[in-house]
């Protein structure tokens, strides 16, 4: 499998394109910085403009390309984003999120690729980045939960899940969008684990999920092998909270009034990854709690 990742060197990138190599997928990292890893070419490709995307997707990435037969690429996992707020004007984000997809799914769809995976995100159920307290309408928080966001982030991510629909809806092509949740990388974790134990408060904003940046790899290469769901929004996230407390007394301590729709015990997270283990075999294989 041939895959054009955007945005592979970026913190979520990094660690998902070495999943993805040790699985045997060939893939070209497109981003205006270079990942610089052996084995994955690079392409500076600036994906807000239309025509560059469209190019870089027909063309060689290396020299080993002109010592064989050209082929199209399988797929592309579309993860090249402004990242999150305060990074840069709200209209900024915006207009980058939101063109940059429109022109990887039209690139690729156009060029008659059949796989697109691109990154979403948990904000786009409007708690994350709210002003102020915006507690879940019901827990666990699946992806039939309302995405109404007050944030341009947020929203760019909205839009991009309709304009992936609606590019599926029109080519037939399998287009998965990932919710995905706080991405935390292994090093991380010795800084955030203290903080994690003695302050959950912390992590209200996340509804106290993460996403190891390993399991986040492993989550695309599942995708990348799964054909014939068509569009499907996932949830991504570990199997269990990010912090100290066992989940009834976060629950207790939180959510006092929110319903639930199944009970939570242990340590289970309140962020659902239920559809994304039925439908593709994912299997979160990394976690904080592994920390002696």
């Amino acid at each position: 499998m041939r895959v054009f990742f955007t945005g592979g060197s970026g913190k979520a990138g990094r660690h998902a394109i070495p999943v993805l190599r040790e699985a045997g997928i060939e893939v070209t990292n497109a981003d205006l910085v270079p990942l610089r890893q052996e084995g994955v070419p690079d392409l500076r490709v600036d994906l807000t403009d239309a025509g560059q995307v469209f190019n870089a997707m027909a063309s060689p990435a290396s020299a080993l390309d002109l010592d064989r037969t050209p082929r199209p690429y399988d797929a592309v996992v579309h993860f090249a984003a402004v990242p999150s707020m305060f990074l840069a004007a709200e209209s900024e984000i915006y207009r980058v999120n939101v063109l940059s997809t429109f022109n990887v799914l039209d690139a690729a769809t156009k060029l008659g690729i059949r796989k697109i995976v691109l990154a979403s995100s948990e904000t786009t159920y409007g708690i994350c980045f709210a002003q102020g307290e915006v507690k879940p309408a019901y827990l666990p928080v699946d992806e039939d939960h309302p995405t109404v966001p007050q944030d341009s982030y947020a929203m760019s991510k909205v839009v991009n899940e309709v304009t992936a629909r609606s590019f599926q809806a029109r080519t037939g092509a399998d287009i998965y969008a990932l919710r995905i949740n706080n991405v935390i990388e292994p090093h991380e974790y010795l800084g955030f684990a203290q903080r994690w134990r003695e302050h959950p408060e912390t992590r209200r904003r996340n509804v106290f999920a993460y996403i190891d940046a390993r399991d986040l790899g492993h989550m695309v290469e599942r995708c990348l092998r799964t054909d014939g769901l068509g569009y499907q929004v996932f949830n991504v996230s570990n199997d269990d909270t990010s912090v100290g407390l066992d989940s009834p007394e976060l629950a207790r301590r939180f959510y006092d009034g929110v319903p639930f729709r199944r009970p939570v015990e242990g340590f289970q997270t309140f962020y659902s990854n239920d559809k994304a283990t039925r439908l593709v075999g994912f299997t979160p294989r990394h976690g904080w709690r592994d920390l002696p």
